[in-house]
């Protein structure tokens, strides 16, 4: 959430850049909440010193009849105000939540992902001698994918995942972890996209959790839209399946307070995640789009304020040389105040070009949160003046297994039906050139 003191100094600002990303929020009644909070516990502050000032003064002696006639009076002052401030307090917390973070000003302002701004392109599109199918015509014809058993066990958008197209899968994991925790590998990234004097720190390899209390999912504010999202068991359970890797991996330091010089903390999370696909009735029926459940690899980071932003281009960064070692063409969108999410600052998408479809496929995010999320998990570090700031955090898509090998299907399909192994992937696949 953001700083009350910004929304007390930016307040017309705030509630302009809210709208920018369809968030209604009521700032007025926010600041008039605030107001009686702050001026109740400024009461409550003086009512506090007061009854220290009246035990001081009593210490050693036994009170006298007046002492314990004002203690007990400042005593029912406190607890009635205390009282007071309790539902205020809800409010206060209630509104506060409400407000998104402030896009930055790079942001194209738009009202749909139609608003979002092409900033890059690259790569040649293949062309064909013969139409090309898309992946769920090659795929299914060779029993590489089976929806239709799939369907019979767990229902639609599910699927099996068979033969090759398993160890392709697999393939990808390793090209994308052995890039991420090689030194050299990030020295190289870190050159090539001229990002200047970023740390070459590797990520180191998490699994995290599966799942997620709704508190900490909350904090994370990544809980909404629940309809979005699988709960497990019970209330009583109070757990969730995680949609994306980084909603158990961003909250693993909440309410902690870092060493400066462990920063930035970069970790690379492969996970199965779970979501409903709500809303997208109708949508990508055919093959593994939309699937309620999926893999992938995510990077999160812990970094100082100054570092923040660099992190987030260095993310997307690796995101772009994964897909041209894979030799994927892609274009890069900035994404619009309406598209980024309430959390974010800045929201980058990679997407990649499906020959068969005729059209991009999302493949990679890119979130900007600054000091958003750690505001909430209460996630610190302590800089070399010694005082505690609040981490800026990022979170990306580092490879999505899935979504990348549609991309592969359709870009390397061959009139046969076969589908040529990219030249990258060939060593964590025996050698072998196609499936």
């Amino acid at each position: 959430m953001l700083d009350i003191k910004f929304i007390r100094e930016k307040a017309k600002l705030v509630a302009e850049k809210s709208k920018q990303k369809g968030f209604d929020v009521d700032i007025k009644e926010l600041l008039e909440v605030d107001e009686k909070r702050r001026r109740l516990l400024e009461d409550i502050e003086k009512l506090r010193a007061e009854r220290n000032q009246l035990a001081e003064a009593a210490k050693g002696f036994k009170p006298s009849d007046v002492q314990i006639k004002q203690g007990k009076e400042l005593k029912d002052k406190l607890a009635k105000l205390e009282a007071e401030i309790k539902p205020l307090e809800t409010d206060f917390e209630k509104l506060l939540k409400q407000v998104p973070n402030m896009p930055a000003d790079d942001v194209p302002v738009g009202t749909n992902e139609k608003d979002n701004k092409i900033e890059k392109e690259w790569g040649k599109k293949p062309r064909f001698d013969f139409k090309p199918k898309t992946h769920w015509e090659i795929a299914e014809g060779r029993g590489l994918i089976d929806k239709e058993r799939a369907a019979k066990v767990a229902g639609s958008r599910f699927a099996y995942i068979k033969g090759d197209l398993v160890r392709m899968q697999f393939a990808l994991v390793q090209l994308c972890l052995e890039t991420l925790t090689n030194e050299t590998r990030i020295k190289e990234i870190v050159k090539q996209f001229k990002l200047g004097d970023i740390p070459t720190k590797p990520f180191e390899p998490i699994l995290p959790p599966a799942m997620i209390r709704t508190e900490v999912f909350d904090n994370m504010d990544r809980l909404e839209p629940r309809e979005e999202r699988y709960q497990v068991g019970t209330d009583e359970d109070d757990l969730w399946l995680q949609g994306s890797a980084e909603h158990t991996i961003g909250p693993m330091y909440m309410d902690e307070i870092l060493p400066e010089a462990d920063l930035p903390i970069r970790y690379i999370g492969y996970l199965t995640s779970f979501r409903r696909e709500a809303g997208s009735y109708g949508k990508d029926i055919e093959g593994i789009i939309r699937m309620h459940q999926f893999d992938k690899l995510e990077m999160e980071s812990f970094s100082t304020p100054q570092m923040g932003l660099k992190e987030h281009l260095f993310m997307i960064a690796i995101q772009e040389y994964l897909m041209q070692q894979l030799k994927l063409p892609y274009h890069v969108l900035n994404k619009c105040t309406a598209d980024i999410g309430k959390p974010n600052a800045r929201g980058v998408d990679l997407e990649i070009w499906l020959p068969g479809h005729n059209r991009y496929l999302e493949t990679h995010t890119a979130d900007f949160m600054t000091d958003y999320q750690a505001r909430r998990l209460h996630t610190r570090y302590k800089n070399s003046k010694g005082e505690v700031e609040l981490v800026h955090i990022n979170d990306a898509t580092a490879l999505a297994p899935g979504r990348t090998m549609i991309g592969i299907i359709e870009n390397y399909q061959n009139d046969n039906g076969s589908i040529t192994v990219p030249e990258v992937l060939r060593p964590y696949i025996g050698g072998q050139a196609t499936i």
